[in-house]
């Protein structure tokens, strides 16, 4: 795993599309009980080096009711974003994830973590990357579908300030959804 991860943060496979330079943001550990794959680290993140270190980091905690001891825990918590490295902005938030790093590094990552017991797929990026046809037509709908996908993976929208639009028109997430999910990580963690 230690060389794995050495060689993703060498990594400048798609150097020349990001406006900021390659900084890979990865966490792992062979014994990761619980893996978080996100869409891609936003400028925050790009300059501590450190994932979900910013507002999004700080929802995303609270949904899966955790300490950041036990969010940085990389023994409890792998974080594999779609996109290691800061890809730029859109006109409205970031650009998408850059397409090589899923296909270059995951598959060897999820080698070396024999022990995860859920993978939360975070965001419409993800949930096709790893869902593929039994993703539903949309994020809303997906996340609406959990059980479905259950025990393995979790979907859920990101935990972007700018979601809250989604937010406060599917309250249904945060009443029902939520609960289940801090459930299930409540009980893999105390394993």
């Amino acid at each position: 795993m230690e060389n794995l991860l050495h060689n993703i943060s060498q990594c400048t496979i798609c150097k020349a599309c990001l406006p900021l330079g390659p900084r890979p943001v990865v966490t792992a550990h062979i014994k990761s009980k619980i893996i978080i794959i996100g869409q891609a680290p936003g400028t925050k993140v790009h300059d501590s080096g450190i994932p979900w270190d910013d507002q999004s980091g700080k929802k995303l905690r609270q949904w899966l009711n955790v300490t950041e001891e036990q969010f940085y825990n990389t023994e409890n918590f792998a974080i594999m974003p779609m996109g290691f490295c800061y890809p730029g902005k859109a006109k409205t938030g970031d650009l998408p994830p850059r397409p090589e790093c899923a296909p270059q590094w995951h598959e060897q990552l999820l080698d070396k973590m024999p022990n995860v017991e859920l993978i939360i797929l975070i965001g419409a990026y993800a949930q096709k990357y790893y869902l593929k046809e039994s993703a539903k037509r949309t994020l809303t709908e997906t996340v609406g579908d959990y059980k479905e996908y259950l025990p393995k993976y979790f979907p859920i929208p990101h935990p972007s300030p700018t979601n809250r639009f989604w937010r406060s028109k599917n309250p249904w997430f945060e009443e029902l959804v939520v609960p289940e999910l801090e459930k299930q990580v409540k009980n893999i963690l105390k394993e």
